[in-house]
């Protein structure tokens, strides 16, 4: 049975960097995996997408509507956006975090303020201040590896190597904070 899992964010973030190292994991543990990313305005902080696609044989990386097994949101109001995309039963993991948008840093709209509750009407969701614990573990940078463990725990993936695949992808001198920052975000959901 294929699993899909959408993870979406504002550029600089992480998001592209979490879904290619949860995309090698699952190829070294054996799955047929298909990957797609969107970077819109990525570097102006524009919404980032990531769909990640597994099982014994995927067809195509591109999740439908209403079909995603887990949506990871990097940002509160990307979760909204992303709401479609979830499966009826399915998990949605929100990390705790206000961006601005453009239109907001302008003034020409307002950040909702009611975001998770209005996504509390649709969906359970579980909510994360990622960026707050990567910030207690030194650099708030690592939210994405720690929202990257909320996945890994959410689909029973803790059995992958994911230190050594940390190691590959990882510069050096960051590798110890991702993995205390992996196990944080395995222990938070």
């Amino acid at each position: 049975m294929t699993k899909s899992i959408l993870l979406v964010g504002v550029g600089g973030q992480g998001t592209i960097l979490a879904s290619k190292i949860l995309t090698t994991g699952l190829m070294e543990a054996g799955y047929d995996v298909k990957m797609s990313e969107i970077h819109g305005m990525s570097q102006r902080g524009g919404s980032v997408s990531s769909q990640v696609r597994y099982g014994e044989m995927v067809y195509s990386p591109v999740i439908e509507k209403g079909a995603a097994d887990i949506v990871v949101a990097f940002e509160k109001m990307e979760a909204l956006r992303a709401l479609d995309y979830l499966k009826e039963d399915g998990t949605l993991v929100v990390n705790n975090e206000e961006i601005a948008s453009m239109s907001v840093i302008t003034g020409d709209e307002e950040y909702p303020s009611d975001i998770l509750e209005e996504i509390g009407k649709h969906v359970k969701e579980k909510a994360v201040d990622a960026t707050k614990l990567a910030r207690d573990l030194g650099n708030e940078k690592a939210a994405n590896i720690i929202l990257l463990g909320t996945i890994i725990k959410a689909m029973g993936l803790e059995e992958i190597n994911w230190d050594a695949i940390l190691e590959a992808n990882i510069k050096p001198k960051f590798v110890e904070l991702n993995k205390k920052a992996l196990k944080v975000g395995m222990g938070a959901v």
